[in-house]
């Protein structure tokens, strides 16, 4: 099992997951920097998501949609504010709406990923942070923490597949 730790904490607004890999922290980085690794494993098992835009600069844009096992297409999106190559990425993320555009009434999330070398394995931390505790409890409520580990989840897979490049 690749998530080790899932904290609510009300206090501070925030779901935080620590995940450890058996990749160096090169390689890990790579599923963040890289589109189309990125979606192998960003949508729960069944939820695939597609990137349509991927800029990994910051203050650049990332939109994504995610398709349902009933064909239905959930979009989202994120603002990158930080990427320190290759230890710490963090990003500004919310619901869009057809034309990508953010959902204002859901609000908008902060996400803050740290990677840490474990001597050739990774450790990774992904702190979600919330605008209220009304938006925290929504997220919850729809799944997000559940969706968070099984997406994680994907991660070994993916890593293995690419551990002798």
């Amino acid at each position: 099992m690749t998530v080790i730790s899932s904290t609510k904490n009300p206090e501070t607004l925030s779901l935080t997951l620590v995940a450890e890999f058996d990749a160096d922290v090169e390689r890990v980085w790579q599923i963040w920097e890289d589109p189309r690794q990125l979606e192998r494993w960003w949508g729960p098992p069944g939820y695939p998501a597609t990137f349509e835009k991927h800029e990994f600069t910051p203050g650049g844009e990332a939109g994504y949609y995610m398709t349902t096992p009933e064909g239905e297409k959930p979009r989202g999106w994120w603002r990158f504010t930080n990427i320190e190559r290759p230890h710490r990425l963090e990003f500004d993320d919310g619901f869009a709406d057809e034309n990508g555009e953010p959902v204002a009434e859901v609000g908008a999330g902060h996400a803050t990923v740290t990677l840490e070398d474990l001597g050739g394995r990774t450790r990774m931390t992904v702190q979600s942070t919330f605008e209220s505790e009304e938006q925290m409890t929504q997220m919850l409520e729809m799944g997000m923490e559940e969706g968070m580990k099984e997406a994680l989840g994907q991660v070994d897979a993916l890593l293995a597949e690419h551990s002798h490049a």
